[in-house]
């Protein structure tokens, strides 16, 4: 079983992970894992942060000489941030001196709860005295964490050839007007290259700047949707046979887990519910191999996004993030105290005030991750090849059965 855990807190001396499940001999690049970091960083409307943290990873077990050892990987990203914030975050008991130099620190003044944050659950849930417990473990800083762990399960997948891409659909209400199903992933990756936002699209480029700088005169935020895309996948992956192993029902676990992240669609799930039958449901036809997948047969749409009864059906993998704006902003919102509980309004910390590029980023992490662990539940092995050699068996069996 394919599993992770992270630690840490946004403002703490690091990030840490253990990921364990993986087989041995993956070729691993951590280049190619800091590459990820660094793109979950870009984009405009990123807040101060980006430019203090300039995430690299340090593995530090589980891999030895490029290859994965069948061990647990433990992965650690420092908080470069953590020199300004030592006073609040430290380990041991406050002494005296501490006590009276977090009393001078505005920053440990958080005496209300933020709309939109885990702020007013969290606290309460926990029975804590202080809502920064809160605040410092809630934070999308620990995403940075879940983009090596991607970026670890990404490589393992394209060692197999299947191919995960995301890229901005939309940023508030600027929407791309392409079509990404007559694109190749490499296409579409070579595009979004060249967009500080990631998106295909690259007439929406001003227009989602200028919305973007509207927002931060406003002391606003924007959301937006992601589009997160996988070619190649077996024909089989997940089940039909129980609710808790159907695929995509992780999917939308492990996406909806993202902060921010309020809505997830699979293929045209949302616009399905409104049409009838005979317009949803993909027809069947024989095919010759193409770009999007070795198999010998196609649907002749792909309104179902690559699943049928909770199975990969051999199609693009299509998955919809719908992302909500960044909950902290300049602008005061109607809150409570605390600990008192009167009414006030909201106070405000260092945030981004667009991160939909960087969030395309993070999906596609959790689509690696997700898509690895079935790929293992499917065809289990020790050992890299023979996973690589089961595969290989299971599409030949497919192309077999059209011969």
């Amino acid at each position: 079983m394919l599993r992770f855990l992270t630690a840490g807190e946004s403002h703490g001396p690091k990030l840490t992970a253990i990921l364990d499940g993986l087989p041995a001999n993956i070729p691993i690049n951590q280049n190619f894992i800091n590459n990820e970091l660094k793109l979950r960083q870009l984009g405009y409307g990123r807040s101060a942060r980006q430019k203090i943290e300039q995430d690299i990873i340090n593995i530090t077990g589980g891999i030895r000489f490029g290859l994965t050892t069948g061990g647990p990987i433990c992965l650690e990203i420092e908080n470069k941030d953590y020199q300004n914030w030592q006073d609040l975050m430290q380990i041991d008991n406050l002494t005296s001196v501490n006590k009276l130099a977090l009393a001078n620190d505005k920053r440990q003044n958080l005496v209300s709860f933020r709309p939109g944050h885990a702020d007013l659950a969290g606290t309460i849930k926990f029975k804590h005295n202080d809502i920064r417990n809160v605040l410092e473990r809630a934070s999308a800083r620990e995403t940075a964490m879940r983009v090596a762990i991607g970026a670890v399960c990404l490589q393992f997948l394209n060692n197999l050839n299947i191919n995960l891409i995301s890229h901005v659909k939309s940023i508030g209400s600027i929407k791309s007007n392409l079509d990404s199903s007559s694109y190749a992933l490499e296409e579409i990756n070579q595009i979004i290259k060249t967009s500080q936002f990631q998106c295909l699209d690259l007439n929406c480029e001003k227009p989602m700047l200028d919305l973007i700088k509207q927002a931060q005169k406003q002391g606003n935020s924007l959301g937006g949707v992601i589009e997160i895309l996988a070619d190649n996948l077996p024909i089989g992956l997940g089940s039909y046979t129980q609710w808790d192993r159907r695929l995509d029902g992780l999917l939308a676990q492990s996406i909806m887990s993202i902060q921010a992240i309020k809505a997830v669609e699979i293929g045209e799930g949302i616009n399905n519910a409104y049409l009838m039958g005979s317009e949803v449901h993909d027809a069947i036809a024989l095919d010759s191999l193409n770009f999007l997948s070795s198999i010998p047969f196609k649907t002749l749409s792909n309104k179902a996004g690559g699943i049928e009864g909770g199975m990969t059906n051999g199609q693009r993998l299509i998955i919809h993030a719908f992302m909500k704006p960044i909950p902290t902003i300049a602008q005061s919102l109607p809150t409570i105290s605390f600990p008192d509980f009167k009414a006030t309004t909201s106070f405000y910390e260092r945030s981004d005030v667009c991160a939909v590029a960087s969030c395309a980023v993070i999906c596609k992490a959790m689509l690696a991750f997700t898509l690895s662990s079935q790929i293992l539940e499917k065809f289990a092995a020790d050992n890299f090849n023979d996973i690589k050699e089961s595969i290989a068996s299971h599409f030949k069996y497919i192309q077999n059965l059209v011969n």
